[in-house]
């Protein structure tokens, strides 16, 4: 039986709880107005929005026009737009007041090859800044076929709950069922519960405690993973949100989109890309990156030729002996993901296959050469919910405090914490998850734990404004120039490797896969984007106006910090990362990088004041954020 909350009920929201064993709230299709009649729309959006308010128990549909989708396209061009006028300035990550946003983007679940992605978006609370985090598979695509291009939650429910979406109806549904459940348990559960063919989202234990390190999790283990918004979810007492719908997406040309897509993926399956990312995901350059100084060793201290030579134990192909199958994202040619599986031993495990960041996280960052661990460690952090890139860099630095005597055996529940010890950090890992003993203290990254520990441990916290670093090392020259390090610091989301200049903001707002823009890029440009665009939208888009919405974008994530209170030297990269004092030998020898004139540069080319962050009132102007003038002058 159904039970309806009332208007003149909500006051007693608890009594209702207790009544409705399974549905807290519902809104009916007539007040959401999930109809296949819906308005008439461009192609390649279904037109609102949903805003969830978990305390006030209330859902509500909000109509987007179609300018607002020309300036922001979606994922977090649009998710940035949105949070950046709901939220109150200075809101604590943690509290009621800070939004989640799970966003799509115009190309999203279209026959535009990649498109399978959403992002997740909100203040961050690892490091109170702006962030946001994609991932891949087939959530984004089916909550636009469930009704709507993205989904805002504000509040905090008085007990577990999750979030429905169907054809007809949304709802805020009882989840005591699911609430302390592993992310593949809790997606078991809903599928019994809703049907195989519904798509969540969901955190994991690590989550509901609040770890400052974990994310958002699809498909048992694909997890919007940097930043912390799992934390952000678990302090609304939100376990998931569940999707399903048959809603046809609407595009343009339907007949030259299919022959657009036809032409890609021949030109996709004719490159290396396709053979190489399709067997071996991102873990080609694994062995390769640790021997040129591409990946950091050893906590950023290390030489990978002298110290991790033997990187082809955790490199491509040993990896590879462990697939049981591959699998693609929504509409990819490529199907660079798999599942791998230890059959038995002390690290069995089933779960997808580590990340080339993963591998070098949980590997040359640990020195540790055993592939079945690494593999055993994804997975429990698949399960849990945890990045497994902050995860790595934090395991990294307790293995340095315990070198260096400021931690010892009895501070880490017995647990030798030595370099390459795989035993050893599996069994850390899993108390992070935990929060258990030890791993309270690291549960919620570098920054934190070494404030914690303290005794001078920050020098070897590898962080830039609380977000652990990526795995690639900026030194390198041979790697986009300075450009690497520099994007560690100017973006509005420090720390992150898949973010770049350019035209980079608008690709990644499409809703497509990062190989997506990387691969039209190599196909002579980004004029088959632009042709997929108009396609889908009808939209007539070229460079120009694809740089125009990447800067507004940039603009107003930079405008999030600025109002937050943050400045450009709050963001510093560590003096190891730097290379200060540089290596004595190997591929970085003598390498320091200083990132000073290009930062000043980057802020002066952005139209950004370098002193205190904020954009020029003229910049804010041309690109149509007038409110922004308000907030910051």
């Amino acid at each position: 039986m159904r039970y309806y909350l009332a208007k003149d009920m909500r006051a007693n929201l608890s009594l209702a709880i207790r009544v409705s064993c399974r549905p807290i709230f519902l809104s009916t299709h007539e007040q959401l107005g999930f109809d296949k009649k819906r308005d008439p729309v461009l192609g390649g959006f279904m037109g609102h929005i949903l805003k969830v308010d978990l305390t006030r128990a209330r859902i509500r549909k909000q109509k987007l026009n179609e300018e607002l989708y020309r300036k922001w396209f979606g994922g977090y061009g649009l998710g940035v737009r949105i949070v950046y006028g709901d939220i109150t300035p200075k809101t604590e990550p943690l509290g009621p007041g800070n939004i989640i946003g799970l966003t799509t983007g115009v190309l999203t679940g279209t026959l535009v090859p990649l498109s399978g992605s959403f992002t997740a978006v909100g203040k961050s609370p690892l490091t109170g800044a702006w962030n946001d985090s994609r991932c891949g598979g087939f959530f984004g695509p089916m909550l636009k076929k469930a009704g709507a291009d993205a989904v805002f939650i504000t509040g905090k429910a008085p007990r577990p709950v999750y979030v429905w979406i169907s054809n007809n109806e949304a709802r805020i549904m009882d989840a005591s069922e699911v609430w302390g459940k592993t992310t593949s348990e809790t997606e078991k559960i809903l599928k019994q519960r809703h049907g195989r063919k519904v798509q969540i989202t969901s955190i994991g234990p690590s989550g509901e405690m609040l770890s400052r390190i974990s994310g958002i999790t699809h498909d048992r283990g694909r997890t919007a993973a940097r930043g912390g918004l799992g934390a952000v979810v678990g302090s609304k007492n939100l376990k998931a949100v569940a999707v399903i719908g048959d809603n046809e997406i609407p595009v343009a040309d339907l007949g030259n989109l299919k022959e657009l897509r036809r032409s890609f993926v021949d030109l996709v399956k004719s490159s290396w890309a396709y053979w190489a990312y399709g067997k071996y995901g991102t873990t080609g350059p694994v062995e390769a990156f640790a021997l040129i100084g591409e990946s950091p060793i050893r906590n950023w201290a290390g030489v990978g030729v002298e110290e991790f030579g033997n990187s082809e134990k955790i490199g491509s192909e040993s990896i590879y002996k462990y697939v049981v199958r591959s699998y693609g994202c929504w509409g990819c040619p490529i199907n660079c993901g798999a599942w791998v599986k230890v059959d038995s031993g002390p690290y069995a495990a089933e779960t997808h296959r580590p990340e080339y960041e993963t591998v070098a996280a949980f590997g040359g960052l640990l020195l540790n050469d055993n592939v079945e661990s690494i593999i055993c460690a994804t997975s429990i952090c698949n399960e849990y919910g945890l990045d497994t890139l902050s995860v790595g860099a934090t395991i990294a630095f307790a293995m340095e405090c315990y070198e260096k005597g400021l931690i010892t055996k009895k501070d880490t529940d017995g647990v030798e914490l030595k370099w390459g010890d795989a035993k050893s950090i599996v069994r850390m890992i899993g108390k992070m998850a935990r929060r258990e003993g030890f791993g309270d203290v690291l549960a919620d990254g570098v920054k934190i734990a070494s404030e914690k520990i303290g005794k001078g441990s920050g020098q070897y916290a590898m962080h830039v404004g609380g977000q652990e670093l990526p795995m690639l090392d900026p030194k390198l020259l041979t790697r986009h120039g300075h450009e690497l390090g520099l994007l560690y610091l100017v973006d509005a989301a420090p720390g992150r490797h898949t973010h770049s200049t350019g035209l980079d903001h608008a690709v990644q707002a499409l809703g497509a896969c990062t190989f997506m823009g990387w691969m039209a890029a190599r196909a002579g440009g980004y004029d088959s984007l632009y042709s997929f665009l108009r396609a889908v939208t009808g939209w007539e888009m070229a460079k120009k106006d694809f740089l125009t919405v990447s800067n507004r974008i940039a603009t107003l994530r930079q405008a999030f910090n600025v109002r937050e209170g943050f400045k450009p030297t709050d963001f510093k990269l560590p003096d190891r990362v730097l290379g200060k004092p540089p290596h004595r030998s190997g591929p970085l020898k003598g390498m320091t990088l200083d990132l000073d004139p290009y930062v000043k540069e980057y802020f002066r080319e952005m139209g950004w004041d370098y002193e205190t962050g904020k954009p020029a009132r003229q910049k804010l102007k041309e690109l149509g954020l007038e409110d922004v003038i308000k907030d910051l002058y």
